[in-house]
């Protein structure tokens, strides 16, 4: 184990023998830390925090510090954390605030420098958060999900797996899979470069189109629009899709009334 000498370490944290921590940062007593991870100068790991294998916490982090939640009364919560995230400078990840809960981030992410995870978020798996984003308590961001600079997400919240967000929105509602949020919680079509990038193949994303035309530009109620779906479409990400319109509490994202209809590339069915 490489521990700076200037670092604050407690000894009755967890922390495996490969892992390195630098000057001047400060590590809990209910801490647990996996193998191969790095702890860079000034970051500070607090509360009942664990982190897995392989990530690095980067200069100022904060990780595990009490929720910003006029009703947490010091009750023992959690910060859950996977492997082979980077963590970037000054990024700060808070504990759930309810008693036994937990806030929880899964592996391969990237969390660029300033972002913020409050309370009680769920975050999955390789998503990018860029500088200066901010997650509200309770907001649920689905695997390889795409949030721009400097966007605000309401508590409660859910983002879909591969949406992308644009800089500087809003997002006060749901946002269903695959779609681009941009401006005050507008949809405007759908991350065509994400499903790409992510091997989603012509004729998935000829379905994935068709859900948004559906949703979007035929102007139907929600439950109009999922039976509709149901009816229509049959592939995994088509379920997807059905699946977390299903589950929206707070209702979707609208659309821009205006907006260019997405066009099929060539070669979709």
């Amino acid at each position: 184990m490489s521990i700076h000498p200037t670092a604050l370490v407690d000894s009755r944290a967890e922390i495996d023998p490969s892992v390195e921590i630098g000057p001047y940062a400060i590590i809990g007593p209910d801490v647990k830390i996996g193998p191969r991870t790095r702890v860079m100068p000034h970051a500070s790991i607090t509360g009942h925090t664990t982190i897995g294998a392989d990530n690095e916490i980067h200069v100022g982090a904060v990780i595990g510090g009490k929720p910003q939640h006029l009703a947490y009364k010091d009750a023992p919560t959690y910060t859950v954390i996977g492997d082979r995230n980077i963590i970037r400078e000054y990024v700060s990840i808070n504990g759930s605030y309810v008693e036994g809960g937990r806030t929880i981030i899964g592996n391969e992410n990237y969390l660029m420098i300033s972002s913020h995870i409050a309370h009680d978020c769920i975050v999955g798996n390789r998503i990018v958060l860029v500088n200066g984003s901010l997650l509200g308590g309770h907001v649920e961001v689905e695997d390889q999900a795409f949030i721009s600079g400097f966007v605000a997400i309401h508590q409660y919240v859910r983002i879909g797996r591969l949406v992308m967000c644009a800089g500087v929105c809003r997002v006060s509602r749901d946002v269903p899979p695959f779609m681009m949020v941009y401006g005050d919680s507008e949809v405007v079509g759908l991350n065509l470069v994400g499903l790409r990038r992510a091997g989603i193949g012509p004729a998935a994303r000829a379905e994935i189109k068709k859900a948004h035309r559906i949703i979007y530009e035929e102007r139907r109620s929600l439950p109009s629009a999922i039976a509709a779906l149901k009816a229509q479409l049959h592939c995994p990400e088509s379920q997807q899709i059905i699946e977390f319109l299903e589950h929206a509490k707070r209702g979707i994202c609208g659309g821009r009334r205006r907006s260019r209809r997405v066009e099929d590339e060539p070669g979709d069915a």
